[in-house]
């Protein structure tokens, strides 16, 4: 009897270490590739828009360019399998016997870095997001002992990968819980936890610096319900968005010849491109822009319309991107809509109502709140967005605003562009 018990223990033992020992190796390559990625992005993407800046007509070249390369691509290289973003992990975890392939993580990782480069008004998250997802995948399926552990291991990928992009474990781990797992086990918290610590520590080692460089001092209770109306608005934005991307890949499935996608795509993310250059690539060259003038900007009509363009015109794009065969999600297009629109929302308050609203602190609400109704993930939103300034200061209005923008998009449309399926239009 004490022999099975010791056997059973040792087990038990052993399970753990390797569980241990994967969970390292996972934490690892997730976070260096999702490190790779953004630096290889960033770096070829200021060049690429610098040159489209003096020279417009790149505008025109580089989107025909960049998915035509991503078709022929997935056509010859990937085995002529599309992406399809988040549900692909879904579809994973929800059986037993789909798993993700290990072809998607160069995929994915070479596909998000070519839309993003030549000018697709996307992000590379979703891309890093499930080419990680993937390594996880792949690791669970190299040991019998880890079968039972696929989801754990899948989501411990994920929450590296959501740490290397935006320096926050906390994010990285609840956008695991919120959006991937919707559960917590003991194999969970051990794996992810694992798993976001050598991210952090491998971020720390490379000093990687905030995406965004702001200084918040303070807010003021006067100023809640302005923010109110801003997690409001932020809901209405995040369903437009929502509705815009699900709209436009449902009439691009219907274009047979995808050579005719890539050139309606490529012609209309060309135009928008050329009208309002901000709008190419992730937009982050943008935000950090506003951020850095935003106490200076006077709002003016042709600001506004600009602002306003900007609001309406991001969603199309990004769903044309996407519809059109690029690669990526809608993280970075939620952060670009929500710091344009909290900075419109403070303009107009103290230029026409004197409100005296302190206009960086609506953008990274804005941000926040845009990027929680859009994934109907809150807290995930709240730390992301606190990581990527580095600063906790505004933690309150962020959970207010950020509950309330996701309960308002939740409303108004129960589905995020994860969750929404074909079947549920009919």
């Amino acid at each position: 009897m004490n022999n099975t018990a010791q056997i059973k223990k040792n087990y038990k033992l052993i399970k753990f270490q390797k569980l241990v020992i994967v969970s390292i190796l996972i934490g690892f390559l997730s976070s260096f590739l999702g490190v790779v990625l953004k630096k290889i992005t960033e770096h070829y993407e200021e060049i690429f828009f610098n040159q489209a800046s003096i020279n417009p007509f790149f505008f025109v070249v580089f989107p025909v360019f960049g998915l035509s390369i991503i078709y022929f691509l997935r056509e010859y290289l990937f085995k002529k399998k599309e992406n399809k973003g988040i549900k692909e992990i879904f579809e994973s975890t929800n059986t037993k016997s789909k798993n993700l392939p290990s072809y998607k993580i160069p995929s994915h990782f070479i596909n998000g870095l070519l839309t993003v480069v030549f000018g697709g008004s996307t992000g590379i998250e979703v891309s890093t997001v499930v080419a990680s997802a993937t390594i996880g995948s792949v690791a669970q399926r190299k040991e019998n002992v880890f079968r039972q552990y696929k989801t754990e291991l899948i989501c411990a990928g994920v929450a590296a990968g959501v740490t290397a992009l935006f320096g926050s474990p906390i994010a990285g781990i609840l956008f695991a819980v919120e959006v991937i797992s919707r559960k917590v086990t003991r194999a969970f918290i051990v794996s992810n936890v694992i798993a976001v610590s050598i991210a952090y520590g491998l971020i720390t080692i490379l000093k990687e610096e905030p995406l965004f460089a702001v200084s918040i001092t303070t807010w003021h209770i006067k100023a809640i319900p302005y923010f109110i109306l801003l997690g409001i608005l932020a809901g209405l934005n995040s369903v437009y968005l929502t509705r815009c991307v699900l709209f436009f890949k449902s009439q691009f499935s219907k274009i047979n010849t995808h050579y005719y996608k890539i050139l309606i795509g490529s012609a209309v993310l060309s135009i928008a491109l050329y009208i309002f250059p901000q709008l190419y690539g992730e937009g982050y060259h943008a935000i950090k822009t506003i951020f850095g003038n935003s106490n200076e900007i006077p709002l003016t009509l042709t600001l506004a319309l600009t602002f306003v363009g900007l609001l309406l015109l991001k969603p199309i794009v990004t769903s044309i991107t996407l519809a059109s065969g690029g690669d990526g999600g809608v993280f970075a297009p939620s952060l670009f809509i929500g710091a344009f629109l909290g900075l419109l929302v403070a303009s107009i308050l103290n230029t026409f109502f004197n409100a005296g609203v302190i206009p960086v602190n609506f953008m990274i609400i804005g941000m926040a709140a845009v990027l929680s109704a859009s994934i109907h993930a809150p807290f995930t939103a709240i730390f992301l967005v606190c990581g990527l300034t580095n600063d906790y200061t505004l933690f309150i209005p962020l959970l207010a605003v950020c509950l309330l923008s996701k309960y308002t998009a939740k409303m108004i449309y129960p589905y995020t562009v994860y969750t929404f399926s074909p079947s549920m239009a009919n």
